[in-house]
């Protein structure tokens, strides 16, 4: 699973004009499902994003995590994100996870963060989504479960 996390102080995604998840303070995670994913892959990244200590403490030092600041995360499916572009000029998404299993790998993600305890809201899998976002530093950060990089 790759992801991209940004800190935000609110979020939303809307999906033909209807808002299908919003949230305040938390974490926006683009999520993208790889063909080779395993339930251990979600594990380790929903473990990994609730614990990352990106959230600013009394001191303005990034030593607090979502679990630590009670905040939401907003989950969006982005299969772009397993885009090869080291050949040609348009991006093979062939390493992507086929769309049956991709979803629901997806919605195993959201049920494994809000065993956390965290509020999450959601996307819509498969469908053109506009999302918008207030990054709140901006924070910024990858992560691939597979550990590419």
């Amino acid at each position: 699973m790759r992801a991209v996390i940004q800190r935000v102080s609110r979020a939303s995604v809307t999906v033909a004009g209807r808002e299908t998840g919003a949230i305040g303070a938390g974490l926006l995670t683009l999520l993208g499902v790889h063909e080779a994913d395993t339930p251990q892959d979600i594990v380790w990244l929903a473990e990994k994003i609730v614990n990352l200590r990106i959230f600013d403490d009394e001191a303005g030092l990034m030593n607090r995590s979502l679990l630590d600041t009670g905040g939401a995360m907003l989950v969006v499916s982005q299969f772009t994100l397993l885009g090869d572009c080291r050949k040609g000029r348009r991006p093979s998404w062939s390493e992507a996870a086929p769309p049956e299993r991709a979803k629901q790998l997806y919605l195993d993600f959201i049920e494994a963060v809000q065993c956390f305890g965290i509020v999450t809201a959601s996307g819509e899998f498969q469908a053109m989504m506009e999302v918008s976002l207030t990054n709140s530093g901006p924070v910024t950060v990858l992560l691939d479960s597979q550990k590419k990089f």
